[in-house]
Protein backbone atom coordinates (compact mmCIF):
# COMPACT_ATOMS: atom_id res chain seq x y z
CA UNK A 1 0.00 0.00 0.00
CA UNK A 2 1.45 3.36 -0.94
CA UNK A 3 1.34 6.49 1.11
CA UNK A 4 -1.60 7.89 -0.77
CA UNK A 5 -3.66 4.79 -0.11
CA UNK A 6 -2.89 4.97 3.63
CA UNK A 7 -3.92 8.60 3.96
CA UNK A 8 -7.14 7.95 2.10
CA UNK A 9 -8.21 5.01 4.39
CA UNK A 10 -11.31 5.78 6.58
CA UNK A 11 -10.50 6.86 10.23
CA UNK A 12 -12.50 6.56 13.54
CA UNK A 13 -15.73 8.49 13.91
CA UNK A 14 -15.30 11.99 15.26
CA UNK A 15 -17.73 12.67 18.14
CA UNK A 16 -18.97 15.90 19.57
CA UNK A 17 -18.22 15.92 23.30
CA UNK A 18 -21.84 16.23 24.37
CA UNK A 19 -22.98 13.56 21.94
CA UNK A 20 -20.30 11.18 23.22
CA UNK A 21 -21.39 11.79 26.83
CA UNK A 22 -25.01 11.09 25.94
CA UNK A 23 -24.01 7.94 24.06
CA UNK A 24 -22.01 6.67 27.05
CA UNK A 25 -24.96 7.48 29.36
CA UNK A 26 -27.32 5.53 27.09
CA UNK A 27 -24.92 2.57 27.03
CA UNK A 28 -24.63 2.59 30.82
CA UNK A 29 -28.39 2.80 31.23
CA UNK A 30 -28.97 -0.12 28.85
CA UNK A 31 -26.21 -2.27 30.34
CA UNK A 32 -26.36 -1.72 34.11
CA UNK A 33 -29.44 0.15 35.32
CA UNK A 34 -31.00 -0.16 37.79
CA UNK A 35 -27.98 -0.93 39.96
CA UNK A 36 -27.36 -1.66 43.66
CA UNK A 37 -23.99 -0.80 45.20
CA UNK A 38 -22.45 -1.36 48.64
CA UNK A 39 -19.64 0.79 49.99
CA UNK A 40 -18.43 3.31 52.56
CA UNK A 41 -19.69 6.91 52.55
CA UNK A 42 -17.01 9.55 52.04
CA UNK A 43 -17.30 13.33 51.76
CA UNK A 44 -21.03 13.45 52.58
CA UNK A 45 -22.65 16.91 52.27
CA UNK A 46 -26.20 18.22 52.16
CA UNK A 47 -26.81 21.34 50.06
CA UNK A 48 -29.26 24.09 50.99
CA UNK A 49 -31.51 22.80 48.21
CA UNK A 50 -31.89 19.50 50.08
CA UNK A 51 -29.80 17.48 47.61
CA UNK A 52 -27.07 15.24 49.05
CA UNK A 53 -23.66 14.59 47.49
CA UNK A 54 -21.08 12.01 48.53
CA UNK A 55 -18.79 9.26 47.27
CA UNK A 56 -19.02 5.50 47.76
CA UNK A 57 -15.67 3.78 48.11
CA UNK A 58 -14.06 0.50 48.97
CA UNK A 59 -10.47 -0.74 48.92
CA UNK A 60 -10.33 -0.80 45.11
CA UNK A 61 -12.54 1.99 43.80
CA UNK A 62 -14.64 5.12 44.31
CA UNK A 63 -17.90 6.34 42.75
CA UNK A 64 -19.48 9.81 42.89
CA UNK A 65 -23.13 9.83 44.05
CA UNK A 66 -25.95 12.35 44.01
CA UNK A 67 -29.15 11.95 46.03
CA UNK A 68 -31.84 14.48 45.20
CA UNK A 69 -34.12 16.09 47.76
CA UNK A 70 -37.13 13.83 47.19
CA UNK A 71 -35.15 10.66 47.88
CA UNK A 72 -33.18 12.30 50.73
CA UNK A 73 -36.44 13.20 52.45
CA UNK A 74 -37.28 9.50 52.80
CA UNK A 75 -34.16 8.67 54.85
CA UNK A 76 -34.79 7.35 58.39
CA UNK A 77 -31.26 8.16 59.62
CA UNK A 78 -28.55 10.75 59.07
CA UNK A 79 -25.75 9.37 56.88
CA UNK A 80 -22.21 10.14 58.01
CA UNK A 81 -18.74 9.60 56.64
CA UNK A 82 -17.55 6.08 57.33
CA UNK A 83 -21.04 4.51 57.29
CA UNK A 84 -21.28 1.25 55.38
CA UNK A 85 -24.41 1.55 53.21
CA UNK A 86 -26.29 -0.10 50.39
CA UNK A 87 -27.69 2.20 47.71
CA UNK A 88 -30.00 1.64 44.77
CA UNK A 89 -30.09 3.96 41.79
CA UNK A 90 -29.11 4.55 38.20
CA UNK A 91 -25.69 5.12 36.65
CA UNK A 92 -25.48 8.31 34.60
CA UNK A 93 -22.99 10.72 33.12
CA UNK A 94 -22.97 14.29 34.39
CA UNK A 95 -22.51 15.89 30.99
CA UNK A 96 -21.29 19.38 32.06
CA UNK A 97 -18.16 17.74 33.49
CA UNK A 98 -18.22 14.33 31.84
CA UNK A 99 -18.22 12.64 35.29
CA UNK A 100 -19.63 9.22 35.94
CA UNK A 101 -22.10 9.37 38.87
CA UNK A 102 -24.70 7.25 40.57
CA UNK A 103 -28.09 8.92 41.05
CA UNK A 104 -29.23 7.39 44.36
CA UNK A 105 -32.91 6.58 44.76
CA UNK A 106 -32.72 4.76 48.13
CA UNK A 107 -30.09 4.28 50.81
CA UNK A 108 -29.85 2.08 53.91
CA UNK A 109 -27.18 0.87 56.29
CA UNK A 110 -25.29 -2.12 54.92
CA UNK A 111 -25.91 -5.35 56.75
CA UNK A 112 -28.55 -3.70 58.96
CA UNK A 113 -31.44 -3.39 56.55
CA UNK A 114 -32.75 -6.90 57.11
CA UNK A 115 -32.15 -6.71 60.87
CA UNK A 116 -33.88 -3.37 61.10
CA UNK A 117 -36.90 -4.63 59.20
CA UNK A 118 -37.02 -7.67 61.51
CA UNK A 119 -36.74 -5.36 64.52
CA UNK A 120 -39.65 -3.19 63.34
CA UNK A 121 -41.86 -6.21 62.61
CA UNK A 122 -41.16 -7.75 66.02
CA UNK A 123 -41.69 -4.44 67.77
CA UNK A 124 -45.07 -3.95 66.06
CA UNK A 125 -46.22 -7.48 66.96
CA UNK A 126 -45.23 -7.23 70.64
CA UNK A 127 -46.73 -3.76 70.92
CA UNK A 128 -50.03 -5.09 69.55
CA UNK A 129 -49.95 -7.79 72.24
CA UNK A 130 -49.72 -5.09 74.93
CA UNK A 131 -46.15 -5.74 76.12
CA UNK A 132 -45.34 -2.03 75.83
CA UNK A 133 -48.54 -0.80 77.52
CA UNK A 134 -47.70 2.21 79.77
CA UNK A 135 -50.43 1.08 82.21
CA UNK A 136 -48.30 -1.88 83.32
CA UNK A 137 -45.22 0.26 84.04
CA UNK A 138 -44.39 0.43 87.75
CA UNK A 139 -42.81 3.15 89.85
CA UNK A 140 -39.31 2.62 91.19
CA UNK A 141 -38.82 2.05 94.93
CA UNK A 142 -37.52 5.13 96.71
CA UNK A 143 -35.16 3.09 98.95
CA UNK A 144 -34.48 -0.37 97.48
CA UNK A 145 -33.33 -3.08 99.89
CA UNK A 146 -31.06 -4.60 97.21
CA UNK A 147 -30.32 -3.90 93.55
CA UNK A 148 -30.05 -6.72 91.02
CA UNK A 149 -27.76 -6.21 88.03
CA UNK A 150 -27.74 -8.32 84.84
CA UNK A 151 -24.76 -7.78 82.54
CA UNK A 152 -21.47 -9.33 81.44
CA UNK A 153 -18.64 -9.70 83.95
CA UNK A 154 -16.25 -8.16 81.44
CA UNK A 155 -18.50 -5.30 80.36
CA UNK A 156 -17.58 -1.69 81.02
CA UNK A 157 -21.23 -1.19 81.94
CA UNK A 158 -20.73 -3.30 85.10
CA UNK A 159 -17.90 -1.05 86.24
CA UNK A 160 -19.98 2.07 85.57
CA UNK A 161 -22.99 0.75 87.48
CA UNK A 162 -21.02 -0.50 90.48
CA UNK A 163 -19.06 2.76 90.68
CA UNK A 164 -22.21 4.86 90.64
CA UNK A 165 -23.95 2.72 93.28
CA UNK A 166 -20.88 2.62 95.54
CA UNK A 167 -20.57 6.39 95.34
CA UNK A 168 -24.23 7.18 95.97
CA UNK A 169 -25.60 4.31 98.10
CA UNK A 170 -22.75 2.22 99.50
CA UNK A 171 -25.11 0.77 102.13
CA UNK A 172 -27.38 -0.95 99.55
CA UNK A 173 -26.22 -4.46 98.53
CA UNK A 174 -25.81 -5.27 94.83
CA UNK A 175 -26.67 -8.77 93.53
CA UNK A 176 -24.96 -9.58 90.22
CA UNK A 177 -26.42 -12.13 87.78
CA UNK A 178 -23.78 -12.45 85.02
CA UNK A 179 -24.75 -13.21 81.43
CA UNK A 180 -23.37 -12.74 77.94
CA UNK A 181 -24.66 -9.56 76.33
CA UNK A 182 -23.63 -10.32 72.76
CA UNK A 183 -23.62 -13.39 70.54
CA UNK A 184 -25.85 -16.33 69.77
CA UNK A 185 -26.03 -17.58 73.38
CA UNK A 186 -26.68 -14.15 74.90
CA UNK A 187 -30.53 -14.19 74.85
CA UNK A 188 -30.78 -17.52 76.70
CA UNK A 189 -28.18 -16.44 79.30
CA UNK A 190 -29.96 -13.13 79.86
CA UNK A 191 -33.26 -14.96 80.44
CA UNK A 192 -31.64 -17.32 82.99
CA UNK A 193 -29.96 -14.42 84.79
CA UNK A 194 -33.23 -12.53 85.12
CA UNK A 195 -35.09 -15.58 86.38
CA UNK A 196 -32.42 -16.15 89.02
CA UNK A 197 -33.02 -12.63 90.33
CA UNK A 198 -36.80 -13.09 90.23
CA UNK A 199 -36.36 -15.96 92.69
CA UNK A 200 -34.72 -13.57 95.19
CA UNK A 201 -37.77 -11.29 95.39
CA UNK A 202 -38.66 -9.58 97.76
CA UNK A 203 -35.04 -9.05 98.88
CA UNK A 204 -34.13 -7.72 95.42
CA UNK A 205 -36.81 -5.14 94.67
CA UNK A 206 -35.36 -3.47 91.54
CA UNK A 207 -33.33 -4.89 88.61
CA UNK A 208 -30.94 -3.20 86.17
CA UNK A 209 -30.45 -4.79 82.72
CA UNK A 210 -27.42 -3.02 81.24
CA UNK A 211 -24.69 -3.08 78.62
CA UNK A 212 -22.68 -0.52 76.65
CA UNK A 213 -23.36 0.80 73.17
CA UNK A 214 -22.75 -0.85 69.83
CA UNK A 215 -24.16 -1.55 66.42
CA UNK A 216 -27.53 -3.16 65.83
CA UNK A 217 -25.79 -6.50 65.53
CA UNK A 218 -24.03 -5.97 68.87
CA UNK A 219 -27.32 -5.16 70.61
CA UNK A 220 -29.41 -7.78 68.81
CA UNK A 221 -29.63 -10.08 71.87
CA UNK A 222 -31.80 -7.44 73.58
CA UNK A 223 -34.31 -7.66 70.72
CA UNK A 224 -35.02 -11.32 71.46
CA UNK A 225 -38.72 -12.14 71.85
CA UNK A 226 -38.23 -14.63 74.72
CA UNK A 227 -36.19 -12.05 76.60
CA UNK A 228 -38.93 -9.45 76.04
CA UNK A 229 -41.58 -11.75 77.56
CA UNK A 230 -39.28 -12.56 80.48
CA UNK A 231 -38.80 -8.85 81.20
CA UNK A 232 -42.58 -8.32 81.24
CA UNK A 233 -42.92 -11.14 83.81
CA UNK A 234 -40.57 -9.42 86.27
CA UNK A 235 -42.12 -9.29 89.79
CA UNK A 236 -40.22 -6.07 90.57
CA UNK A 237 -39.56 -2.86 88.59
CA UNK A 238 -36.91 -3.36 85.90
CA UNK A 239 -34.78 -0.65 84.27
CA UNK A 240 -33.20 -1.14 80.85
CA UNK A 241 -29.92 0.69 80.33
CA UNK A 242 -28.77 -0.78 77.03
CA UNK A 243 -26.46 1.11 74.69
CA UNK A 244 -26.19 4.85 74.34
CA UNK A 245 -28.93 7.46 74.38
CA UNK A 246 -29.67 7.01 70.67
CA UNK A 247 -29.84 3.19 70.83
CA UNK A 248 -33.25 1.55 71.23
CA UNK A 249 -34.01 -2.14 71.73
CA UNK A 250 -37.17 -4.11 72.39
CA UNK A 251 -35.96 -4.59 75.97
CA UNK A 252 -36.22 -0.79 76.43
CA UNK A 253 -39.90 -0.83 75.48
CA UNK A 254 -40.73 -3.81 77.72
CA UNK A 255 -38.92 -2.50 80.81
CA UNK A 256 -40.68 -0.37 83.41
CA UNK A 257 -38.23 2.43 82.65
CA UNK A 258 -35.54 3.09 80.03
CA UNK A 259 -32.28 4.77 81.02
CA UNK A 260 -30.12 6.41 78.34
CA UNK A 261 -26.93 4.80 79.71
CA UNK A 262 -25.96 2.15 82.31
CA UNK A 263 -24.70 4.88 84.65
CA UNK A 264 -28.02 6.70 84.38
CA UNK A 265 -29.84 3.44 85.21
CA UNK A 266 -27.80 3.15 88.43
CA UNK A 267 -28.50 6.77 89.34
CA UNK A 268 -32.25 6.28 88.92
CA UNK A 269 -32.35 3.78 91.82
CA UNK A 270 -29.78 5.45 94.07
CA UNK A 271 -30.66 8.78 95.57
CA UNK A 272 -27.40 10.07 97.12
CA UNK A 273 -26.81 8.99 100.72
CA UNK A 274 -26.20 12.61 101.78
CA UNK A 275 -29.72 13.46 100.63
CA UNK A 276 -31.27 10.78 102.85
CA UNK A 277 -29.01 11.70 105.78
CA UNK A 278 -30.08 15.33 105.44
CA UNK A 279 -33.73 14.26 105.40
CA UNK A 280 -33.16 12.16 108.55
CA UNK A 281 -31.51 15.10 110.30
CA UNK A 282 -34.47 17.30 109.43
CA UNK A 283 -36.95 14.70 110.69
CA UNK A 284 -34.92 14.27 113.88
CA UNK A 285 -34.99 18.03 114.48
CA UNK A 286 -38.74 18.25 113.85
CA UNK A 287 -39.40 15.26 116.14
CA UNK A 288 -37.30 16.82 118.90
CA UNK A 289 -39.17 20.12 118.60
CA UNK A 290 -42.54 18.36 118.70
CA UNK A 291 -41.61 16.27 121.73
CA UNK A 292 -40.22 19.32 123.55
CA UNK A 293 -43.37 21.33 122.92
CA UNK A 294 -45.58 18.46 124.04
CA UNK A 295 -43.59 17.96 127.24
CA UNK A 296 -43.79 21.70 128.02
CA UNK A 297 -47.59 21.74 127.58
CA UNK A 298 -48.04 18.66 129.76
CA UNK A 299 -45.75 20.19 132.41
CA UNK A 300 -47.91 23.33 132.55
CA UNK A 301 -51.07 21.27 132.95
CA UNK A 302 -49.41 19.28 135.72
CA UNK A 303 -48.40 22.47 137.52
CA UNK A 304 -51.97 23.80 137.32
CA UNK A 305 -53.42 20.52 138.62
CA UNK A 306 -50.89 20.42 141.44
CA UNK A 307 -51.80 24.00 142.41
CA UNK A 308 -55.49 23.16 142.62
CA UNK A 309 -54.95 19.99 144.62
CA UNK A 310 -52.44 21.64 146.99
CA UNK A 311 -54.97 24.25 148.40
CA UNK A 312 -58.47 22.67 148.59
CA UNK A 313 -59.60 25.17 151.26
CA UNK A 314 -59.19 28.06 148.81
CA UNK A 315 -61.32 26.24 146.25
CA UNK A 316 -64.08 25.65 148.83
CA UNK A 317 -63.99 29.30 149.90
CA UNK A 318 -64.34 30.50 146.30
CA UNK A 319 -67.31 28.17 145.76
CA UNK A 320 -68.98 29.46 148.93
CA UNK A 321 -68.61 33.07 147.80
CA UNK A 322 -70.13 32.21 144.41
CA UNK A 323 -73.04 30.44 146.12
CA UNK A 324 -73.72 33.42 148.42
CA UNK A 325 -73.62 35.80 145.44
CA UNK A 326 -76.15 33.73 143.50
CA UNK A 327 -78.47 33.50 146.55
CA UNK A 328 -78.40 37.28 146.95
CA UNK A 329 -79.23 37.82 143.27
CA UNK A 330 -82.14 35.35 143.52
CA UNK A 331 -83.58 37.10 146.59
CA UNK A 332 -83.36 40.51 144.91
CA UNK A 333 -85.08 39.17 141.79
CA UNK A 334 -88.00 37.77 143.84
CA UNK A 335 -88.52 41.07 145.69
CA UNK A 336 -88.37 43.07 142.44
CA UNK A 337 -90.93 40.83 140.78
CA UNK A 338 -93.34 41.17 143.74
CA UNK A 339 -93.04 44.94 143.70
CA UNK A 340 -93.79 45.11 139.94
CA UNK A 341 -96.83 42.85 140.34
CA UNK A 342 -98.18 45.09 143.09
CA UNK A 343 -97.80 48.25 140.98
CA UNK A 344 -99.21 46.70 137.77
CA UNK A 345 -102.93 47.65 138.26
CA UNK A 346 -102.06 51.29 138.95
CA UNK A 347 -99.71 51.54 135.98
CA UNK A 348 -102.27 49.98 133.64
CA UNK A 349 -105.03 52.37 134.77
CA UNK A 350 -102.79 55.40 134.27
CA UNK A 351 -101.16 54.53 130.95
CA UNK A 352 -103.91 52.75 128.98
CA UNK A 353 -106.01 55.81 127.84
CA UNK A 354 -102.89 57.69 126.69
CA UNK A 355 -101.48 54.72 124.75
CA UNK A 356 -104.88 53.98 123.13
CA UNK A 357 -105.28 57.57 121.95
CA UNK A 358 -101.75 57.63 120.51
CA UNK A 359 -102.40 54.36 118.61
CA UNK A 360 -105.64 55.74 117.10
CA UNK A 361 -103.86 58.89 115.89
CA UNK A 362 -101.09 56.79 114.25
CA UNK A 363 -103.60 54.56 112.45
CA UNK A 364 -105.58 57.60 111.19
CA UNK A 365 -102.44 59.28 109.80
CA UNK A 366 -101.42 56.06 108.05
CA UNK A 367 -104.89 55.70 106.50
CA UNK A 368 -104.78 59.28 105.17
CA UNK A 369 -101.36 58.64 103.52
CA UNK A 370 -102.67 55.51 101.82
CA UNK A 371 -105.77 57.37 100.56
CA UNK A 372 -103.58 60.13 99.13
CA UNK A 373 -101.42 57.61 97.25
CA UNK A 374 -104.54 55.98 95.81
CA UNK A 375 -105.87 59.32 94.59
CA UNK A 376 -102.55 60.08 92.90
CA UNK A 377 -102.85 56.80 90.98
CA UNK A 378 -106.37 57.64 89.71
CA UNK A 379 -106.33 57.56 85.84
CA UNK A 380 -108.84 60.40 85.81
CA UNK A 381 -106.15 62.79 87.05
CA UNK A 382 -103.99 61.87 84.05
CA UNK A 383 -106.91 62.46 81.65
CA UNK A 384 -107.50 65.92 83.17
CA UNK A 385 -104.02 66.91 82.00
CA UNK A 386 -105.07 66.50 78.33
CA UNK A 387 -104.31 62.80 77.75
CA UNK A 388 -106.72 60.24 76.26
CA UNK A 389 -107.12 56.50 76.89
CA UNK A 390 -107.63 54.52 73.69
CA UNK A 391 -109.53 51.24 73.58
CA UNK A 392 -111.18 49.11 70.94
CA UNK A 393 -114.96 48.69 71.05
CA UNK A 394 -114.48 45.66 73.33
CA UNK A 395 -112.69 47.76 75.95
CA UNK A 396 -109.16 46.35 75.37
CA UNK A 397 -106.44 49.01 75.72
CA UNK A 398 -104.55 50.12 72.60
CA UNK A 399 -100.88 50.80 73.41
CA UNK A 400 -99.25 50.59 69.93
CA UNK A 401 -100.06 51.87 66.45
CA UNK A 402 -99.27 48.37 65.13
CA UNK A 403 -102.50 47.15 66.79
CA UNK A 404 -104.55 49.29 64.38
CA UNK A 405 -105.40 49.00 60.73
CA UNK A 406 -107.21 51.47 58.46
CA UNK A 407 -110.94 51.36 59.11
CA UNK A 408 -110.70 50.11 62.74
CA UNK A 409 -113.03 51.71 65.29
CA UNK A 410 -111.37 53.32 68.32
CA UNK A 411 -112.87 54.76 71.53
CA UNK A 412 -110.97 57.69 73.10
CA UNK A 413 -111.82 58.31 76.76
CA UNK A 414 -111.19 61.93 77.87
CA UNK A 415 -111.62 63.58 81.26
CA UNK A 416 -115.23 64.59 80.56
CA UNK A 417 -116.45 61.83 78.20
CA UNK A 418 -115.79 59.47 75.31
CA UNK A 419 -115.20 60.06 71.57
CA UNK A 420 -115.69 57.42 68.85
CA UNK A 421 -112.89 57.50 66.25
CA UNK A 422 -112.12 55.67 63.01
CA UNK A 423 -108.57 54.85 61.78
CA UNK A 424 -107.72 56.03 58.27
CA UNK A 425 -104.49 55.55 56.24
CA UNK A 426 -101.73 57.76 57.58
CA UNK A 427 -98.54 59.19 56.07
CA UNK A 428 -95.21 57.38 55.63
CA UNK A 429 -94.60 57.31 59.39
CA UNK A 430 -97.48 54.91 60.10
CA UNK A 431 -101.19 54.91 60.94
CA UNK A 432 -102.92 57.50 63.10
CA UNK A 433 -106.48 57.66 64.45
CA UNK A 434 -108.44 60.75 63.38
CA UNK A 435 -111.86 62.16 64.13
CA UNK A 436 -114.39 61.09 61.45
CA UNK A 437 -115.23 63.82 58.90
Amino acid sequence: MNLRDANSAPGPRVWAVGALCRAVADALDARFNPVAVRGEISGFSRASSGHCYFSLKDESGQLRCAMFRRAAGLLDFSPRDGDQVEVRGRLAVYEPRGDLQLVVESLRRAGQGALFEQFMQRKARLEAEGLFDPARKRALPAMPRAVGVVTSLGAAALHDVVTALRRRVPHIPVVLAPAAVQGANAPAELVRALQSLYALEPQVDVILLVRGGGSIEDLWAFNDETLARTIVQSPVPLISGVGHETDFTIADFCADLRAPTPTAAAELVSAPRDLWLGALDLLDERLGDALGGRLDALGQRLDQAAGRLGRPSNLVARQQLRLAHHAQRLQYAVLSRRERLAQAPRLIAADFPLKFERAVVQRRERLERVALRLRLLDPALVLQRGYAWLTDPGGRAIVSARQLAPGDAVVARLADGEVDLTVKPGDATGTRPTRPQ
